[in-house]
């Protein structure tokens, strides 16, 4: 399925504003090309893109989330990735990333790959994120069906510089444009048998998981390895403050990544600025591949 332009706008008047396909797809890939956003959608704005099944199961919903933290004029944007299953919202999943590029200059592209064995997040068709289900992981996997939504709303309590600095609607109102979207996978009834889904999704699984996108090669992993190098500033797995001694059946303690984020989770070296505050590109409504390509990434 493909759609053309979704536009989300917020104001004083409209605290949260939402977009939704009502197709409930069991396994899927969604691609977002593109977002685009109003220059002055800072200050605490959130928009988030997201699979989930909270309308039909409101105590045991999964989610899987792209979001656009809030942002102060002139700063580095900051994306973060997240997943839920089965209602494990006290088990948030949370990573967050600096963006090389200013999304209110030129419009990008955003692919969450779901699959009944892992979810990988790409950004301009760069993996960011995989997580690899796990027996361990339980029901903390994804796995029901899922719907797409697309929000835009206030969150001040939270999301830029942890709430300390709030939404200013002197610049209402804030407007967000999702275009070609595109859903691949398996359409199903949300109440039909698990049994049965994934007898009838069993072709559509297989081409999904065959397809090039599915396919985590061994230079696509390397150009994965340096965009979180250079850009992640924080992970729920090292987090010990909001987690205490609990470890995650999908983080990797022994990784070279672990030695780079203190106590809070939090990046210990925080990147450098990243983005060039002097040039102004002109905008585009055009995907716009800013973020290196695997091979200028394995360099």
């Amino acid at each position: 399925m493909k759609t053309e332009l979704m536009k989300l706008v917020l104001n004083l008047y409209h605290l949260y504003t939402m977009a939704s396909t009502r197709w409930h797809m069991a396994d899927e890939q969604l691609s977002i090309c593109t977002v685009d956003i109003e220059e002055y959608i800072a200050n605490d704005t959130l928009i988030k893109l997201q699979t989930s099944n909270a309308d039909m199961f409101p105590n045991t919903h999964d989610e899987v989330d792209f979001e656009f933290l809030g942002n102060v004029k002139g700063q580095d944007w900051r994306i973060q990735t997240n997943i839920y299953g089965n209602g494990s919202t006290t088990r948030g999943r949370e990573e967050r990333y600096l963006v090389p590029f200013d999304p209110t200059e030129a419009a990008h592209c955003y692919s969450i790959l779901w699959t009944p064995d892992y979810i990988i997040f790409y950004i301009d068709d760069v993996p960011i994120r995989e997580v690899v289900r796990t027996e361990a992981m339980g029901g903390d996997f994804p796995s029901k069906p899922m719907s797409v939504y697309a929000t835009i709303w206030d969150g001040s309590s939270w999301a830029t510089a942890y709430g300390r600095i709030k939404i200013n609607y002197k610049y209402e109102p804030y407007v967000s444009e999702f275009t070609d979207l595109v859903l691949r996978g398996c359409r199903v009834d949300p109440i039909q048998p698990a049994v049965e889904a994934a007898d009838r999704c069993a072709e559509s699984v297989e081409e999904l998981m065959s397809a090039d996108f599915a396919l985590l090669t061994p230079r696509k992993r390397a150009a994965m390895r340096r965009f979180r190098e250079r850009y992640m500033i924080y992970s729920f797995c090292y987090d010990q403050h909001r987690y205490g001694s609990v470890t995650f059946p999908d983080c990797d303690y022994v990784s070279p990544e672990h030695t780079r984020f203190g106590e809070w989770g939090d990046n210990k070296v925080p990147p450098k600025e990243i983005r060039s505050r002097s040039v102004s590109r002109r905008r585009s409504r055009r995907p716009s591949s800013v973020i290196p390509t695997g091979d200028e990434m394995l360099h």
